[in-house]
């Protein structure tokens, strides 16, 4: 049995000391802790994306994590993939259970079936594109406005050529008819004297029976 001065201070009767372990500050037992890698659900209700964590099994769902060793967002289109193939190993080495859905993501990334996303468009690339796509309508615009304007000057021309033919024609008709209408009174000018001059013959005839 260990002496009642062995710990200095203690308010445990004299018998009960020898039942204390004699390091209680110091040694502990080693506990064994279930390890497990699964997914943390993160994000809003309609758009969630998951975390790939090393946590303990008796952790809550949403509790803090041991390490976070990929991503994973099944919203995306190919779905995103990335989980530290080294770190996974090493747990899964040292007893860490993935769960069924973690299981599937290590398989598909270290058979290399991972479908990877088109890398996405710098906005340099994008703002050079978006100039030159502007050039090349600006250059249509021109040539379809310098069309327009062609077509439209040689409508005015047309018309303009179109009212003087009409008015040439219109004073030709007009020359015509004038010309028509001095031709008919130049006759009916001759035709007059010849009426005229019936009547007196005809009224000598008249007077020359009366002295008969």
């Amino acid at each position: 049995m260990l002496r009642a001065d062995a710990y200095p201070g203690s308010r445990l009767p004299a018998h009960q000391i020898g039942a204390v372990s004699p390091c209680p500050l110091i040694c502990k037992e080693t506990t064994t802790v279930a390890v497990k890698i699964r997914l943390k659900r993160m994000g809003k209700i309609r758009a969630p994306y998951y975390r790939v964590v090393v946590m303990d099994s008796r952790t809550k769902r949403d509790g803090r994590a041991i390490e976070e060793i990929g991503k994973y967002h099944p919203t995306e289109e190919p779905s995103l993939i990335d989980i530290d193939m080294e770190r996974a190993k090493h747990w899964i080495a040292n007893g860490a259970q993935p769960t069924e859905a973690v299981a599937r993501l290590i398989e598909i990334v270290d058979s290399g079936n991972l479908k990877v996303k088109e890398p996405k468009t710098s906005k340099k690339d994008l703002y050079e594109a978006a100039l030159a796509s502007a050039g090349k309508e600006g250059e249509e615009h021109e040539a379809i406005t310098a069309k327009k304007k062609a077509d439209k000057a040689a409508a005015e021309k047309a018309e303009k050529e179109a009212a003087e033919q009409a008015e040439k024609d219109a004073a030709q008709a007009d020359a015509a008819e004038a010309a028509t209408a001095e031709t008919t009174v130049a006759d009916d000018a001759k035709t007059e004297p010849e009426a005229t001059e019936a009547p007196a013959s005809e009224a000598t005839e008249a007077s020359t029976e009366d002295k008969a």
